[in-house]
């Protein structure tokens, strides 16, 4: 049995077992019945018998519409398939002397990707003695926030890790 065969919801007369654990369409347990009186019980409500659950004993078949059922089955696993976007994050490195035009540019790409949605990580790096003028590199940062604060959220304060002194911004959710 392969893949697609195994994903195949039974229903109605293609439901091999002989007795059924059945629930109705109001989500409340009927009983256990042969495959028979189920049949006609669903029939009567113009419904399908649909297995929900071929793996238990006896198996569990609801009385419901199976095309609705479908639907709804498809519905619920493309909104987990949607909400399971992998966030990335982004880095973009700055140094303490990067000029207008250099920092434009990085800026602009720094709005790329939290456009797209991913995670920013802001990286300033100090070389030699500017590690004496870390104010200037926290000033920059500063400017950074202020040029993006419609669009993102800082997510990590301005840090210094070593002679790294780095920001994590976020995009701002959408309404």
């Amino acid at each position: 049995m392969n893949i697609a065969q195994k994903k195949r919801i039974l229903r109605n007369e293609e439901i091999e077992a002989y007795e059924l654990r059945v629930i109705g369409e109001d989500s409340k347990q009927i009983g256990v019945m042969n495959r028979e009186d189920a049949l006609r019980t669903a029939q009567e409500r113009g419904l399908d018998l649909v297995e929900v659950d071929p793996n238990a004993t006896p198996p569990v078949c609801k009385i419901l519409d199976y095309g609705r059922y479908v639907f709804e089955q498809n519905k619920r696993a493309h909104a987990a398939r949607k909400r399971q976007k992998q966030i990335q994050v982004k880095e973009i490195k700055l140094r303490p002397g990067t000029d207008k035009g250099d920092y434009d540019v990085k800026l602009r790409n720094v709005l790329r990707f939290l456009e797209h949605g991913d995670k920013t990580k802001i990286t300033l790096r100090f070389r030699g003695r500017e590690m004496v003028h870390q104010d200037l590199g926290a000033k920059l940062l500063e400017r950074v926030r202020e040029d993006l604060s419609e669009v993102a959220l800082v997510e990590q304060e301005p840090k210094l890790e070593g002679r790294q002194l780095t920001m994590v911004m976020a995009p701002r959710k959408k309404n």
